[in-house]
């Protein structure tokens, strides 16, 4: 079933409108912020422990006699939290692929619905309705739980949100390896360069030399091809793909939607050769 949702091309018209408007809707550093480019991880992932930690503790209250009022306290607590969780959680979507967008347009829906339900089990439990209330909250749960699949298909499945660019360290040599002359190098400019076909990134300041995983991590976008901003130990390159922006000297995210940072090599040079090397 959700491999068929992979496919479900009638769900682009929506979701296409909908990527339009969460693109736009707010400025570069929200976006910064909800991806967790500052935090150099995806804050989607440690948002979500609030709201369901939250739910499911109630859950459990609910199922012990004497305590509705706990339960009902931590429902508050998981409702107040799912506001910046939902938000953190659209603008990652907002910059998956297509087939990833289709599972998390469900995914989303899935547990906005889970959290009205919670909402109108703390109007239950308010007007004195505690069995609906809880009936409402165990509902909301199970959808909740559906949410939490999809999600973990996203992630585990279509690698969405994960640093893309990982995997390629483990192709690369764990001994010193040539790559070049460093005369051969532009200062000031990157050069791509390949070892064990995994594309390296180098980048030349004076007699100095970094070397960085040329895909980006994000969605494994040509950096090769970006542009350099900024100067001296501040020089970034630009996925040209999506507008990530890595610092070259240490592979930092300073603008997303990338959230991991870019991986960086071991390099140095010797006798005039360049060599990389694992981190």
């Amino acid at each position: 079933m959700v491999a068929r949702l992979e496919k479900a091309r009638s769900l682009d018209t929506i979701s296409d409108r909908l990527q339009k408007i969460i693109t736009g809707a707010s400025p570069q550093v929200v976006k910064n912020f909800l991806h967790g480019t500052w935090l150099g991880h995806p804050l989607h992932p440690v948002l979500i422990h609030a709201p369901i930690g939250a739910f499911l503790s109630a859950a459990v209250l609910d199922a012990i006699p004497g305590q509705d009022k706990a339960a009902g306290t931590l429902i508050t607590v998981g409702a107040a939290a799912s506001p910046v969780t939902i938000a953190a959680g659209w603008t990652d979507w907002s910059q998956l692929s297509a087939a990833e967008r289709r599972v998390g347009l469900v995914h989303a829906a899935t547990n906005a619905v889970a959290v009205g339900l919670f909402v109108a089990s703390l109007s239950a439990r308010a007007s004195g309705r505690t069995a609906r209330g809880k009936a409402l909250s165990y509902a909301g749960m199970s959808l909740m739980g559906a949410g939490a699949y999809l999600g973990g298909h996203l992630t585990y499945s279509q690698a969405a949100g994960v640093n893309q660019a990982a995997p390629d360290l483990q192709r690369l040599p764990s001994e010193w390896t040539a790559v070049g002359e460093l005369a051969s190098l532009p200062d000031g400019k990157p050069l791509v360069k390949t070892v064990d076909d995994v594309p390296i990134l180098l980048f030349r300041s004076g007699d100095k030399v970094t070397a960085m995983l040329e895909r980006c991590s994000h969605e494994t976008g040509p950096l090769g091809d970006g542009d350099v901003v900024g100067v001296g130990a501040e020089a970034c390159v630009v996925c040209p793909w999506h507008g990530s922006t890595f610092r070259l000297r240490d592979g930092v995210a300073v603008r997303g939607p990338a959230a991991n940072d870019q991986p960086v090599l071991r390099s140095r040079v010797t006798a005039g050769v360049v060599e990389i090397a694992q981190p």
